[in-house]
């Protein structure tokens, strides 16, 4: 279909990435024919991104990520499909939306209608002054992460990683499996330290070092440039007081320095919503402040808490559907899943809330083994961590 044949669409979902496929799927389950429109900035392409930070070391192409193409995800699921398409508008109030081709830079848009919106539209890397865009890498999207592949093709390479959290320790041991050298850099004096205490935090720094991945901590970067012989060099210092200041050369650099989602099309909808945590929604129909229109995903946050993790989307996602269809629903209840690291050389399992900050009880503590619980004022375990290593 065109997009002037969409112009009555009856559910329109902004973002193809997994959240916007699920609440297709989910949909689809229960009614076959109610009008779908999906709008995307890419092809639309399914693919299961937590993949993108093994992949490299299992020698697996962007292509070999890809479970089933756009255009044949779309006519299987019935779905009007608008790829390399984006949205400049949306007008809450008449319930239509401007879109326009991707590759264009006019203001040659049109404007299509919806019943019911699903913004999905995922939130997108921080690149902060020191890390220039035309340099750095991300993996946040599969059409990134090919292009980077190709450029690791060609034997052992240099690589640095901006940011030691969960993508960015998992990344830096794809890498080195891959047989690249790999400098981990991040402000913090252990990779994870956002999420878990330091005595947590120090066994998986042993871990990386063993690996013979080089971890530098309390660093900042400064800037990041390209030199005469194509290599980047990286500007850093420590944060020891000294304000010393020193650089590596690298041939890459990737970015994991967090996520933040485009305030365009939430200020456009009136919507609640902040930049780091997303898109405010109800925690139990996910529907924003804004009639008809809801949020999924890496977008969304509850009770201000971002929600981007893989786990509860199929629930996020049936709930929406329900709401749509008009069908009775106990409504979502929001639970964190189980967080997993992926790196083999150390095993990292988190439950709840885990956060550096709060009251954290060591409930085991052996040299293969480390049990945590973070506890809430009450003496209520609100968050769990367990690690072991390899052997335990």
């Amino acid at each position: 279909m065109s997009a002037e044949q969409a112009n009555n669409q009856g559910v329109v979902v902004i973002g193809a990435g997994l959240a916007g496929w699920h609440v297709i799927d989910a949909i689809r389950s229960k009614d076959k024919d109610v009008p779908i429109t999906l709008i995307t900035a890419d092809n639309a392409d399914r693919y299961h991104k937590p993949m993108l930070t093994m992949a490299i070391s299992q020698n697996k192409r962007a292509a070999d990520l890809v479970r089933a193409s756009g255009a044949d995800a779309a006519s299987a699921s019935n779905v009007n499909l608008l790829a390399h398409t984006v949205v400049t508008d949306i007008h809450a109030d008449k319930q239509t939306i401007s879109i326009k081709p991707a590759d264009t830079d006019g203001d040659d848009s049109e404007t299509i209608g919806y019943d019911k919106l699903v913004l999905a539209m995922g939130a997108h890397p921080i690149f902060p002054p020191s890390l220039p865009r035309n340099v750095v890498w991300h993996v946040n999207h599969i059409e990134q992460f090919g292009r980077l592949q190709d450029e690791l093709a060609n034997g052992s390479q240099r690589v640095a990683i901006v940011g030691a959290g969960m993508v960015g320790t998992e990344i830096a041991e794809d890498l080195l499996k891959a047989g690249h050298e790999v400098t981990l850099i991040d402000l913090n004096d252990a990779p994870l330290s956002q999420m878990l205490p330091a005595t947590a935090t120090a066994r998986i720094a042993k871990a990386i070092d063993s690996q013979g991945i080089r971890f530098l901590g309390n660093t900042q970067v400064n800037n990041v440039s390209r030199l005469e012989n194509g290599a980047l060099q990286v500007d850093y210092h420590h944060n020891d007081g000294t304000g010393n200041s020193t650089s590596i050369e690298v041939d890459h650099v990737i970015a994991s320095t967090g996520l933040m989602v485009d305030e365009a099309l939430p200020t456009a909808a009136g919507v609640g919503f902040d930049r780091r945590t997303g898109i405010t929604v109800d925690a139990s129909t996910l529907r924003t402040d804004a009639d008809h229109i809801y949020a999924i995903g890496d977008c969304m946050s509850i009770d201000g808490v971002p929600c981007r993790y893989v786990a509860p989307l199929r629930a996020q996602a049936a709930t929406i559907a329900d709401d749509i269809l008009g069908a009775e629903h106990a409504g979502y209840a929001h639970k964190p899943p189980m967080i997993r690291l992926k790196n083999k050389a150390i095993s990292v399992m988190a439950t709840g809330t885990p956060h550096v900050s709060g009251n954290w009880q060591t409930t085991t503590e052996t040299e293969d083994e480390l049990v945590m619980e973070r506890l809430d004022e009450a003496g209520n375990v609100i968050a769990t961590v367990t690690i072991k290593s390899p052997t335990a």
